[in-house]
């Protein structure tokens, strides 16, 4: 393998166990960035020439270089793939007793560029680096090895893919993709959901809010409840398994809130559905004077970069508010962020002072962050991206 060097005092952060080089870290003189091609194996070294892992290289990227192993002998290959895959699966399976999970969570288990989610027999997977995508026929043969499963869908229309220069599409990772069900069921907290396949948002189910929705459905017993951004109705139709007296679902999507629907009834419950712009739609709902006994948020990240805090922020401040508005005295509000740009304290903060604002007394009573089969990689703040507040307001 050729070396990628390091400029002097670049090597803190990755021997502080971060796995990520920046393009503006690399000594370009010693080891120009054109001199690679994208997804090549390397070293990584320090100025001084001491081996610091191997890496998969991205010349077109700002995160130049991704390592995948402190070891000098192992670069990204089958070998590498199995023994991650293999102790990924162990773990998941000592945590679930059923086949309905996050199998893979990128850096979190130590593979950068693969996101890979267990849904019973089908998987669907995202590759996002240059560097995995030279061995998607490797991860193939490992996962069939492993798991046998009836497929597995690659869901790469993603704009990830876009800072590595990789195409965005959507296809089988082997077979014909003519044979894949646009709808399967999943399994979560003891309730049968139907989710799309094929079409859906990311990988097609957000396993990562697992233990909050469970948090949120303890209390649901006949609440009146509104799940905005609800996607396929995760947080409402559990709600309506615990007994709520009735569910309401808020997205932009026809065909999410076709899954909420039934995935409501599947619990017991019709559940009402209102398409359209989230944050029209609750000020609509306050305009109507309407009110629940839980409100849920659970909006898409709206901080994607940094130069997107400012309006993001005010879009976290602004549907905080107006979910407050929505709540009954005595009431929750669940409100949550996927933006890891976005810290916990902050969203605390907005939440605070929307309290202040609207003369509300807080009570946190859960804290949540993304569930274990989400690992979070504790030298890379990146990978702890979930944060979810529940609140009693009087």
């Amino acid at each position: 393998m050729e070396t990628l060097f390091l400029r002097k005092g670049e090597e803190r952060r990755l021997l502080a166990g971060h796995l990520w080089v920046f393009s503006n870290e690399v000594d370009v003189g010693r080891s120009p960035l054109s001199a690679f091609e994208p997804g090549q194996d390397v070293l990584v070294a320090d100025s001084r020439g001491r081996v610091l892992g191997t890496a998969c290289v991205n010349p077109a990227s700002l995160i130049a270089a991704r390592l995948v192993s402190r070891d000098a002998g192992k670069p990204l290959c089958a070998d590498l793939l199995r023994e991650r895959l293999t102790r990924a699966l162990a773990l998941r399976e000592r945590l679930f007793a059923r086949p309905f999970y996050r199998l893979c969570h990128g850096e979190g288990d130590f593979l950068p560029g693969l996101v890979l989610d267990r849904h019973g027999d089908w998987l669907t997977a995202q590759i996002t680096t240059a560097g995995m995508e030279r061995h998607r026929g490797e991860l193939a043969e490992i996962l069939r090895e492993l798991l046998n499963p009836s497929g597995c869908i690659l869901a790469n229309d993603v704009a990830a893919r876009d800072l590595e220069g990789l195409p965005r599409q959507v296809e089988s990772l082997w077979g014909n993709m003519d044979a894949v069900p646009r709808e399967i069921d999943i399994e979560e907290n003891g309730l049968s959901y139907r989710i799309p396949l094929v079409g859906g948002q990311k990988t097609g189910w957000f396993y990562d809010q697992r233990p909050n929705r469970a948090v949120l459905g303890a209390l649901a017993r006949n609440a009146e409840v509104l799940d905005a951004f609800c996607y396929a109705g995760g947080f409402g139709a559990l709600a309506a398994a615990h007994g709520a007296k009735s569910v309401t679902f808020l997205d932009a999507s026809a065909s999410a809130l076709e899954f909420a629907r039934v995935n409501a009834a599947r619990a017991g419950l019709d559940g009402a559905t209102l398409k359209g712009d989230a944050l029209t739609l609750l000020a609509v709902l306050r305009r109507e004077g309407r009110s629940f006994d839980m409100v849920c948020l659970d909006p898409p990240a709206f901080i994607k970069r940094r130069k997107d805090a400012k309006q993001g922020l005010e879009a976290y401040r602004r549907v905080n508010e107006l979910g407050l508005d929505l709540v009954r005295p005595g009431g929750f509000l669940m409100s949550c962020s996927c933006s890891h740009h976005l810290e916990a304290g902050e969203l605390l903060r907005i939440a605070a002072r929307a309290g202040g604002r609207r003369g509300r007394h807080l009570r946190l009573v859960h804290q949540g962050f993304q569930g274990p089969d989400h690992p979070i990689h504790p030298s890379m703040p990146e990978t702890a991206y979930l944060k979810t507040f529940l609140f009693q307001a009087d």
